[in-house]
């Protein structure tokens, strides 16, 4: 695989992208979907999730072109970075997501370090990414970490049946 490019996204690069944000989070929701139980699941999952996550993401891209870019190899798009810039001088890396077929490979801890630059150049002082603590996101969190940062809050959902 070439060194990742990153660059802005073009118009032909969106079915690309919501293909990658699906079958990116496609395990990660199963994992949760299973820890949830159905009737849970749906609940809080009502609909198409994926499709939901790629609207999502889309809508980033489309509405905040600035800060979105792709992740490029071999002529082909293998990632996303969505991120936002605060007035306070917090940088706070989004949405994201590595073709599953690229994974392992150092895409995402060269997409973050991009993002990083970004931040900089931007005169952020501080970076922060939000993650969750299932099986699913450990790949993230170990990308996450492998760069520097470091896990400082750790936040609990608990469920009842009524």
């Amino acid at each position: 695989m070439s060194e990742p490019v990153f660059r802005p996204a073009r118009e032909h690069d969106i079915p690309e992208i919501r293909r990658i944000a699906k079958d990116a989070w496609a395990p990660i929701y199963e994992g949760f979907r299973k820890v949830m139980g159905d009737d849970l699941w749906q609940n809080q999952h009502a609909g198409d999730p994926l499709g939901a996550k790629a609207d999502q993401v889309e809508s980033h891209f489309r509405n905040h072109p600035d800060r979105a870019f792709v992740t490029e190899a071999d002529g082909n798009v293998v990632g996303f970075c969505t991120y936002q810039l605060s007035e306070t001088g917090l940088g706070t890396i989004g949405n994201n997501a590595v073709d599953p077929a690229c994974q392992g490979r150092g895409v995402g801890s060269a997409m973050y370090h991009e993002c990083l630059r970004r931040f900089r150049e931007a005169g952020m002082k501080f970076a922060k990414v939000t993650t969750d603590q299932d099986e699913g996101h450990a790949a993230a969190r170990r990308a996450y970490e492998k760069i520097g940062f470091k896990p400082l809050r750790i936040q609990v959902n608990y469920f009842m049946e009524l």
